[in-house]
């Protein structure tokens, strides 16, 4: 049952507000005692012309409490309990029912959300900056997609643009065919760095560079055969990476794919009178929105990011119709994006205010600073296998594991993409492998110990019986612990309105922290009351899935032992 919405229904039987205003207004109380659910009648006192604690009372009194233990009026508030037998049969009863599919909804239907995300450089190592985008936008894409949104997942790869020509230039000066064969991405870094390094000695490599990306640009065979050895062998290895995380995507359309697409802008913006003229390069001027031009051509016609991005905006637009367009790129980008919409919009594209900029922090260690183009970089897959290693030491005495090369992954894998996802994605994060893999606290392993545990209690279980009785789980640890489960699809929807994961990361936590306080308080199998075990059971089973749907949609496995 849909309690908020039965509540809203009551009060507007009584007065004239929208159902769906009321719905807003209704909130959670801050202690159990005051009941499950409160509406404030603040807002209801400049229609009625009364003092909020005295509507209260009345609607207290006229309103029809089937369904509920009881109504109560607290000064301005009117307080609803539940009916804790029939909320727990409900909610326990629909979870086991659903099972993978609890949570789930058709909210979505008919709509396409594009994500953009991950989107990794050519010819550079996958770093560890790459999860945060690359965690995110998986999380927002199943959860949209679970929401019955027609999802695209857009890995917009870093495939064009002037660092090609650079590394052509490299490519010709300094590459070892043979360590390229052999460890491609490293080459390539290497010579990218040099690259860097001298032309800061000698800085006519950097009109070099750009002119060997002028001649790719161009259709030049020879540029474009290197580059596309370039992107090939850079493919190999993300795949490597995204398949350690379970990672997949819709469409692998990067900045290159849009070559052929930068006409359209141009025409576009020509025909809206939005290009000017400035120090030779082709601009749209944004200073009247307290922003700098936004450069479409540069100075030797060569496009640059945003000329691409607008592109990629049209052809999604065209391709897909989207409801919302979503990227998901450093908070360091936030300016660019600015600009793009910007100039979407004075385009006469009414859709740009369905394109949205999700940023985020940065990955911080405490010894060091990343940067590519000086070679400080720590690369993902060696974080990943770093993470694995570890659980794997911290395991290897458990008899109870069989598969500990798999569980090792798991966890691991799935404590670094919990930490990425466990805080406010515009924070950044310091890297503290004692916190990340501890099975005590906010994380990860935490979370998945508390899956593995109840699993362990329902494994155990012999001789259940087939009747229960939801009115036996009365405790205040039993009733909150259901409530939580309850309302998981409404966290699903709050981390899509805010396009946050971490909102569903520490609801997955709440999950885990509430089971783990009804085990403490509560024996479930060494019961006399066969009753109560059976439906205790239930409770533990509903816990089990809600924490592996929850996890599932931010991209991290289970384990059924730890």
């Amino acid at each position: 049952m849909d309690y908020k919405k039965k509540i809203a229904e009551l009060i507007n039987s009584k007065v004239h507000l929208e159902v769906e205003k009321i719905e807003q207004l209704i909130e959670i109380p801050p202690k159990p005692e005051m009941g499950d659910y409160a509406f404030p009648c603040f807002q209801l006192s400049k229609i009625m012309r009364k003092a909020p604690n005295m509507i209260a009372e009345d609607l207290k009194n006229e309103l029809n409490s089937e369904g509920f233990e009881k109504i109560e009026n607290l000064g301005p508030y009117i307080n609803f309990f539940v009916d804790k037998k029939e909320f727990s049969k409900n909610t326990i009863e629909k979870i086991l029912k659903e099972k993978d599919d609890y949570g789930k909804s058709n909210i979505g239907e008919g709509k396409t959300v594009c994500v953009e995300y991950s989107s990794p450089n050519i010819a550079k190592p996958f770093h560890v900056g790459h999860l945060f985008t690359t965690a995110i936008g998986n999380a927002l894409y199943k959860m949209f997609k679970a929401e019955g949104y027609n999802t695209v997942g857009i890995n917009h790869l870093g495939d064009w643009g002037t660092q090609f020509g650079k590394l052509i230039s490299a490519y010709k000066r300094w590459v070892d065919e043979e360590a390229l064969e052999k460890n491609p991405i490293d080459e390539l870094l290497r010579i990218y760095v040099k690259f860097h390094k001298e032309a800061e000695k000698d800085p006519s490599l950097e009109d070099e560079g750009r002119a060997y990306f002028k001649a790719l640009e161009s259709g030049d065979e020879e540029a474009h055969a290197l580059w596309k050895r370039f992107r090939d062998l850079s493919l190999k290895e993300f795949q490597r990476v995204y398949d350690i995380l379970g990672v997949k995507f819709d469409s692998l359309a990067g900045e290159a794919f849009y070559n052929d697409k930068m006409d359209v802008v141009i025409d576009m913006l020509k025909e809206k009178n939005l290009l000017v003229e400035s120090n030779g390069a082709q601009v749209v001027m944004l200073e009247d929105y307290n922003m700098p031009p936004c450069i479409i051509l540069k100075g030797d016609g060569a496009s640059i990011y945003a000329t691409r991005d607008l592109a990629a905006a049209l052809y999604r637009k065209k391709t897909y119709d989207f409801y919302k367009s979503i990227y998901v790129v450093g908070t360091p980008q936030a300016l660019h994006f600015k600009q793009v919409f910007k100039v979407l919009e004075l385009a006469g594209k009414d859709w740009a205010k369905d394109c949205i900029h999700v940023g985020f922090g940065l990955v911080k260690f405490a010894d060091r600073k990343l940067s590519t183009r000086n070679g400080e970089i720590v690369l993902l897959d060696d974080l990943l296998n770093q993470s694995i290693t570890k659980t794997a030491d911290i395991i290897k005495d458990n008899e109870s594991i069989e598969n500990k090369e798999e569980v090792a992954k798991k966890i691991g894998v799935g404590a670094v993409i919990f930490t990425y996802l466990k805080n406010s994605r515009e924070k950044d994060i310091v890297f503290d492998w004692n916190e990340i893999l501890s099975t005590e606290g906010e994380t990860g392993p935490y979370v998945q110990y508390a899956y593995a545990r109840a699993k362990s209690i329902l494994r155990r279980a012999e001789n259940v019986s087939d009747t229960v009785d939801y009115s036996k789980l009365n405790s205040k640890e039993e009733f909150e612990l259901i409530k939580t489960l309850e309302s998981f699809n409404k966290y699903i929807l709050l981390a899509l309105d805010k396009l946050e994961p971490s909102i569903l990361t520490r609801y997955v936590i709440e999950v885990a922290k509430g089971f783990n306080r009804f085990y403490n308080a509560y024996s479930v199998l060494n019961l006399e009351d066969e009753v109560l075990k059976a439906t205790r059971l239930k409770l533990v089973e509903a816990s089990s899935q809600v924490i592996k749907n929850g996890l599932a949609l931010l991209g991290i496995d289970v384990v059924e032992k730890m």
